[in-house]
């Protein structure tokens, strides 16, 4: 099995090549954003190509490491754990040019500065749930799920906020709806990584986070949920 783990490896250091890429575009995205920058905005929205392409390479790589047919439990729950990183990771780049494509439209509208706050932390969100991968920690991981509640709290308020505006006239309809987009776009991202640190809880310990309206529980085992 020693070819299995060098291969196994490499589609590892692709998957985390691919986390930092997906943190720096994220990080972009929501920089061009606040800064209407369009033209930073642009080379987001073309960088996703590249996503896109490695994403299916690190697919095809996980192919060909289940043609192996590992028989060691961890190293097939480290292909399945690949696949669905890998797509989220895929999902989160879609989010950040969405929010590139944003700028659009937002023109010298302003933007609220809790939704500055919101996008950083998931950027903090993305940029860890990637850490945790590379350093196998459950910790931070678990660190990252718990974050998930404030996000909901932020998108809550901004929600709230340009319903108001809306109905007050202090804001136009374009504008609003503009707003409420990104808005959705920075919890979609944050979904994905709690998605990712599931995975991640998931791989190092066999056991399976399950999600309740109060908040995510300890670890169960497979058997007993």
């Amino acid at each position: 099995m020693e070819d299995f783990h060098k291969s196994l490896e490499s589609v590892l250091g692709d998957l985390l090549a691919q986390g930092r890429r997906v943190t720096d575009l994220t990080l972009t995205a929501v920089e061009s954003y606040f800064e209407n920058d369009v033209e930073v905005a642009a080379g987001v929205i073309r960088a996703d190509a590249t996503v896109d392409h490695i994403d299916v390479q690190i697919e095809r790589g996980c192919i060909a490491l289940m043609g192996q047919r590992p028989e060691g439990e961890f190293d097939q729950r480290s292909i399945l754990t690949i696949v669905k990183i890998n797509n989220e990771l895929e999902r989160i780049a879609d989010c950040a040019v969405n929010i590139a494509q944003a700028n659009e439209q937002r023109k010298d509208t302003e933007v609220a500065d809790t939704l500055r706050v919101m996008a950083n932390s998931v950027v903090g969100m993305v940029r860890d749930s990637v850490q945790s991968i590379e350093a196998r920690d459950t910790d931070l991981a678990q660190r990252v799920l718990a974050f998930d509640d404030t996000v909901d709290a932020f998108k809550e308020e901004l929600v709230e906020r340009a319903q108001t505006a809306l109905a007050k006239g202090a804001v136009s309809v374009g504008a609003a709806m503009q707003l409420l987009a990104v808005v959705r776009a920075v919890e979609r991202m944050a979904d994905h990584c709690t998605n990712i640190c599931e995975q991640v809880i998931y791989l190092e310990t066999g056991k399976i986070v399950r999600h309740l309206p109060t908040g995510w529980t300890k670890p169960a085992l497979p058997e007993d949920a």
